[in-house]
């Protein structure tokens, strides 16, 4: 039973959302769509003519946005372990990144061409248990971190989704030690009741950390 309610509660606060509004409007496949949009028109995080690495894609809408950034087809690489449906201008790839033979695929893909951004906007499944979410989110934004270290060029750009709390500071550190620019951002379609905040790292100075 708390299970059904806890999903009518989230469907009633979707029909109320201005921003699933938009998103349905723009044709765009998630809201979480205008909390990149925003990033990007404060922090100028793309770099033209650069690749656009998108983790954790699914369904889709940071990578359609991607996509109106960038002129090639070959310039968004998308990955998740979850199917996602194909995007023009947008190469998918499914599968744990953390596979060696996935991230042999995207080794592949990148071909040797500058990395200029790498996103995520990953999260664990929420289970509102605070001492169980902060880990595994932490976890995730750890992975992505190392992705980006891996195969953004010199000055490359990273944002990724972290929740504050037990880890935070830390993973802030790290990142502080390979970018000249550290900030976090809580963009206005951010929910004000989530702990969600965006890592805003921009020039990849190396894996000094």
């Amino acid at each position: 039973m708390a299970n059904r309610a806890g999903q009518r509660r989230w469907l009633q606060r979707q029909e109320k959302d201005e921003y699933v509004k938009r998103a349905k409007v723009d044709g765009y496949r998630s809201r979480a769509v205008y909390k990149l949009e925003e990033i990007n028109e404060r922090d100028r995080v793309h770099i033209r003519g650069k690749m656009i690495i998108d983790l954790g894609a699914a369904p889709g809408g940071w990578s359609q946005l991607a996509a109106k950034w960038c002129q090639h087809k070959s310039d968004i690489i998308a990955l998740d372990i979850l199917p996602m449906d194909n995007l023009a201008d947008v190469e998918i790839i499914q599968g744990n990144f953390t596979d060696n033979n996935v991230f042999e695929q995207l080794i592949r893909c990148i071909n040797g061409r500058e990395v200029g951004l790498v996103l995520s906007d990953m999260a664990p499944n929420i289970s509102g248990v605070s001492s169980v979410d902060q880990p595994k989110s932490m976890y995730l934004a750890e992975l992505a971190l190392d992705l980006a270290r891996q195969v953004l060029s010199k000055n490359g750009n990273f944002v990724t989704k972290l929740f504050q709390g037990e880890g935070f500071d830390e993973y802030m550190r790290v990142a502080r030690a390979c970018f000249a620019s550290v900030k976090t951002r809580k963009p206005q379609a951010s929910r004000p009741q989530s702990r969600e905040v965006y890592l805003v790292a921009k020039g990849y100075c190396g894996n000094a950390a």
